[in-house]
């Protein structure tokens, strides 16, 4: 029985060959790619398979996009690390699909299934076009659904802890040392620039004021007009004497930010 695996991670690549063999040893693995481009290319270029793994998400897109591309003539069993709701329309189809980390019990369910439906009559259904746009769909909204850190390790002594983002009242740059500053008063260095922070907070409750300061909504005690336009922004718990300053071309956006 001749294989192919799309997955970009090596070690899961890996993994999943291992735990095959040990399900059927004379299964062939003919190749592990780990991108759209590179199996498309694999597809245009050799003969079926008898079965293609499919992680969802590789390294430059989706592996449905895949389908788009190039013809896809053998069944797909796809392993995933999406929840199982979005993934619910696999189920009343002809396709599998594993959650990672695929277990040997998962596995050999798989291929109970794909011997079921090779041995029957009725017209293989592995690659309904409806199916695979609805499932796309549903998996993008996933992938580009952001996800923001919950809370920051920080050393104090030969101590580590952990900040929770709500009793955080902002990030402070001073002498190229990024500070993460706690609603106790206290300030703790974290391992982070401040341009990183943007990425890794949720904007809906910081907002970076300017090249110094991210704040979090829940610190702001007041904000007043300022000279050329400027605002000058107080915090619950001052980081130090200087006036905090936002430029003109900030205000707007931060206007919309403070009306969420």
């Amino acid at each position: 029985m001749k294989i192919i695996i799309i997955e970009d991670e090596e070690l899961a690549a890996e993994g999943l060959s291992i735990k095959l063999k040990k399900v059927n040893p004379d299964i062939e693995v003919l190749d592990i790619l780990d991108s759209v481009k590179t199996a498309v290319a694999w597809f245009q270029s050799n003969t079926v398979p008898d079965l293609a793994f499919f992680d969802i998400q590789l390294a430059d897109g989706l592996s449905f996009e895949i389908f788009d591309k190039t013809a896809v003539n053998c069944p797909v069993i796809f392993t995933t690390a999406y929840d199982e709701y979005a993934l619910r329309a696999f189920r009343v189809n002809s396709i599998d699909y594993l959650l990672k980390p695929v277990n040997i019990e998962d596995l050999t369910r798989a291929f109970d299934k794909y011997r079921l439906l090779k041995g029957s009559d009725a017209p293989p259904q592995y690659l309904n076009p409806e199916l695979i746009k609805q499932v796309m769909s549903l998996a993008t909204q996933q992938v580009k659904t952001p996800t923001y850190k919950t809370r920051f390790m920080v050393k104090i002594g030969e101590h580590l802890q952990t900040m929770p983002v709500e009793d955080i009242e902002f990030f402070m740059g001073e002498n190229k040392i990024v500070w993460l500053c706690h609603k106790n008063g206290r300030k703790y260095v974290v391992d982070y620039t401040l341009d990183v922070l943007e990425d890794l907070l949720d904007p809906n409750r910081y907002f970076r004021i300017n090249r110094q300061f991210i704040t979090a909504i829940s610190s702001i005690k007041d904000v007043i007009a300022y000279t050329n336009s400027r605002l000058k922004i107080i915090l619950h718990a001052p980081p130090n004497k200087d006036d905090i300053i936002m430029s003109r071309e900030k205000v707007e956006a931060f206007k919309e930010w403070m009306g969420k």
